[in-house]
C-alpha cells in the first residue's frame, strides 16, 4: 500500500464547483422559503422534492385545471386541492378573494400558504377538520404515488370532502382503480409537468366537462 492510499479523497475542480453551486441553490431556496412564509414574496413555489414524489404541473396544465375548478365552484365556492400545491398556487393567482381554496399537503414547506394550508397524510385519510365533510364544491386531487393503496386511501379523503364533483390527475395505469374507487371516467385533456415525466398522466372526472374534453 502506498502512502497516497492513506490520503483523504480529493474532489476534482469540476466536482467541487458543482457541489458549491448545489449548496448555493439550497441556501437561496431556504431564503426564498423564509421570505414567502413571512409574506415578503407571494409568487414563490418550492422546488420539487422527488423523495416525496413531487412533480409540478406546467403552466398550461395548472391554468386549465384552475379554470375548470372555478367554472364549477363559482366565484364564491369552495375548492380543495389535495396533494396538488401548484394547482393551489394557480388558483390563488387567478381566483377572486371570495373563493375558498384549501391546500391539503404533506410537505410542510407549504405552511407558507397560511390558513389555506392543511397538513395531509394520505395514510390517515380522515384526519381532517370535521366541518369540512362534504363541504367542497369540487375536489382536485393528485395522489403522490401510482399504486392502488395510495389511491384507495386518498379516495376516502375525497369522498369525505366532496359535495359531488371530483377531478383526479394520476397515471394512466390507474384508470381501472379510478373507476372502481370513485366512479371516474378518463378525459381527453392530458396533464403535463414542468419536468417531463415518462409516465403517461391522465385526467379523470365524475361529471362531464367541456373544458377537459379538449386536448
Amino acid at each position: 500500500m502506498s502512502d497516497s492510499d492513506d490520503d483523504p479523497p480529493q474532489l476534482s475542480a469540476a466536482a467541487l464547483a458543482a457541489l458549491q453551486e448545489f449548496y448555493m441553490e439550497q441556501a437561496d431556496e431556504e431564503k426564498k422559503l423564509q421570505e414567502a412564509q413571512s409574506g415578503k414574496i407571494k409568487d414563490f413555489t418550492p422546488k420539487e422534492n422527488w423523495q416525496l414524489s413531487q412533480f409540478w404541473y406546467d403552466d398550461t396544465t395548472a391554468t386549465r385545471l384552475a379554470d375548470e375548478a372555478l367554472r364549477v365552484a363559482g366565484s364564491s365556492g369552495r375548492i380543495a386541492c389535495v396533494s396538488s400545491p401548484t394547482l393551489y398556487r394557480k388558483l390563488r393567482d387567478i381566483c377572486p378573494d371570495t373563493c375558498t381554496v384549501k391546500c391539503l399537503e404533506f410537505d410542510e414547506r407549504f405552511q407558507m400558504f397560511g390558513e389555506d394550508f392543511q397538513f395531509y397524510d394520505y395514510r390517515e385519510p380522515l384526519k381532517l377538520p370535521a366541518d369540512w365533510k362534504n363541504s367542497f364544491d369540487i375536489v382536485m386531487v393528485d395522489p403522490p404515488f401510482l399504486n392502488e393503496d395510495c389511491l384507495c386511501k386518498t379516495a376516502i379523503s375525497v369522498r369525505f370532502l366532496a359535495k359531488d364533483k371530483i377531478i383526479l390527475c394520476t397515471g394512466a395505469v390507474m384508470e381501472k382503480a379510478a373507476k372502481k374507487l370513485l366512479d371516474l371516467e378518463v378525459c381527453v385533456f392530458q396533464p403535463r409537468h414542468s419536468n417531463a415525466l415518462q409516465n403517461e398522466f391522465r385526467c379523470f372526472t365524475n361529471y362531464k366537462s367541456e373544458l377537459l374534453e379538449k386536448s
